[in-house]
């Protein structure tokens, strides 16, 4: 869908269109061919209501979701995706409250073992994904994040041991009302960039944070 530039799903294209449309496409032209039989679904709502009342106590929509089950496991995969350049704010954005945070303090992937952070990459891969993994050494980011460190005392492990596909995994830990069974949840990180050049004039603007 990225390979080249569509009128549609392209660099300017907002993120729930983007998640939306390829959902689609992964649920029509790729899924069944690639032996993925569970059911795909684009803004999932999630959340928790009084069950007294009736009232809606949290409500949370999650961009793709994979879900399988058998007779003996269920899974429930979830993708958040951020669009993301090169500056500070968009780093942020994808590792803080609104990104990543929703795996560990939010109600994402409750009871999960595994999730997915995508970053759609809107700069070349060096200024953003070097930066993000730089990021998370930061100690009180990996407090906040819950952060479980890697027998090299690394915030991430890198190269992904989950999916070949993905740049780095973190583990985090969870409060027991969230957590699986052994309290901790593994994210891994992938960066998707479009087939051609997406930088504009616009895009580089000094007023962006470094």
């Amino acid at each position: 869908m990225a390979a080249r530039p569509r009128p549609d799903f392209n660099p300017k294209t907002k993120e729930d269109g983007l998640t939306k449309r390829l959902k689609i496409f992964v649920e029509n032209h790729v899924a069944r061919q690639r032996g993925l039989l569970g059911m795909w679904a684009a803004e999932d709502i999630i959340g928790d209501i009084d069950p007294a009342t009736g009232a809606m106590i949290e409500e949370r929509r999650t961009d793709i979701v994979y879900g399988w089950n058998d007779d003996s496991q269920g899974m429930k995969l979830v993708f958040e995706f951020k669009r993301l350049g090169r500056q500070k704010r968009h780093r942020d954005h994808y590792l803080r409250d609104q990104g990543l945070g929703r795996f560990v303090t939010g109600i994402y992937s409750r009871k999960e073992a595994v999730a997915a952070m995508v970053g759609v990459l809107l700069d070349p891969e060096g200024e953003i994904v070097p930066p993000i993994r730089k990021a998370l050494e930061d100690s009180a980011l990996a407090a906040t994040l819950r952060l479980c460190r890697t027998p090299a005392g690394l915030p991430y492990e890198r190269p992904s041991a989950l999916f070949q596909a993905a740049d780095f995994d973190t583990e985090h830990e969870r409060d027991a009302a969230l957590a699986p069974t052994h309290g901790t949840i593994r994210v891994s990180h992938f960066f998707l960039p479009f087939g051609y050049p997406t930088t504009t004039r616009k895009h580089r603007s000094a007023k962006s944070s470094p």
